[in-house]
């Protein structure tokens, strides 16, 4: 199972991707900028002599490969929908040099705010969890704010689509570059919670599960229109330009990028939902413990309406936690036997 892993000499991201209206000024003080790779790049005995050619249906391409071992990979990718190139790391299998004619199921692993794609093998175990595992791990950017959704940029054009770039681009080059399979599941933290359930409720039948680790999964629930636009401006963006004003003009742009709303597209998916109540003391992290209090009415609301929809969802609600990698680590093996069988592998 993932374990913590962190490379010599690399410096530490912060561990809070959200910030709730009682700990803005104190989560601000403590982000910072992402931290860089600890690992030189090698060449992969696997590696095609060129960078692969094929394009996405809108002409995404990845324009450079960067090796960093026999199987682990950063690529670049121009993509049309996010108007520019977006990196993305992923990890293959043991043997997908040694079976050139077999395609591979993938699994999704999501980025939370103020951090960047390289999260998951820095904080987690990946590499060495997945060598047995019959499957490609993709980890695309969704931007600093991890939130891969589509930016309406103030209702002008323009505006950044990460949700066309990790639903669209990313799996038509994964599949016609990298021998993708269709066979697909998603799993984020925090911000990449949101996603991986905003991208399954607005692609119904894109992932065969989905697992939300502290996840933003009810965006319009009174208190996280907040949080939200906080994330946005925490990254020196004006919060109105990624689904313009929550409350009166853009009430329907919300809710339509609101998994708890869209709730109907997530039928026949497999569903996992974490969340920690944060907030009782002896964590010896108090912004994180408030952090994850702050998400707990809501996560708890959307389970409710799962229930009622009919709609099955796997949830573990516990007493504690703190909104870092030491309560995801251990909900991502939770959650490994229901994302195994989406992707029809062994757990």
């Amino acid at each position: 199972m993932p374990v913590p892993h962190h490379r010599s000499g690399a410096a530490r991201l912060p561990r809070t991707a959200v910030a709730g209206t009682a700990v803005l000024a104190a989560a601000a003080a403590l982000l910072c900028g992402p931290a860089a790779l600890g690992a030189a790049a090698v060449p992969s005995p696997a590696a095609a002599a060129a960078v692969p050619t094929a394009t996405a249906d809108d002409g995404a391409t990845v324009t450079a490969e960067h090796w960093l071992d026999a199987r682990t990979v950063d690529l670049t990718v121009q993509s049309p929908a996010v108007g520019g190139a977006v990196p993305v790391r992923m990890i293959l299998p043991t043997n997908w040099a040694a079976q050139p004619n077999r395609t591979w199921p993938v699994l999704y692993l999501l980025q939370g705010a103020h951090d960047d794609y390289t999260s998951w093998t820095r904080e987690t175990g990946i590499e060495a969890f997945s060598a047995d595992k019959d499957m490609i791990t993709v980890m695309p950017s969704a931007g600093p704010t991890g939130i891969p959704t589509h930016w309406s940029n103030n209702g002008q054009p323009g505006g950044a689509d990460y949700e066309t770039f990790q639903v669209t681009e990313l799996m038509q080059l994964l599949q016609r570059d990298y021998r993708a399979g269709t066979a697909r599941a998603a799993a984020g933290v925090s911000t990449g919670g949101y996603g991986a359930l905003a991208m399954a409720a607005r692609h119904p039948g894109a992932f065969k599960a989905v697992a939300s680790y502290s996840g933003i999964v009810d965006t319009t629930f009174p208190g996280i229109p907040t949080i939200v636009l906080a994330i946005v401006t925490r990254e020196g963006l004006n919060g109105l330009t990624l689904w313009g004003d929550p409350y009166v003009l853009n009430p329907t742009l919300w809710k339509n990028n609101n998994p708890a709303l869209q709730a109907a597209g997530l039928r026949g998916t497999a569903l996992y939902m974490s969340q920690g109540s944060g907030l009782v003391g002896g964590g010896g992290d108090p912004l994180g413990e408030g952090l994850e209090s702050t998400l707990w009415p809501q996560a708890q609301s959307f389970s409710v309406r799962l229930l009622f929809m009919g709609i099955p969802v796997t949830t573990h609600f516990y007493t504690g936690g703190v909104h870092n990698w030491s309560s995801w680590q251990g909900e991502f093996t939770r959650s490994w036997p229901m994302l195994a069988h989406g992707l029809g592998l062994p757990s």
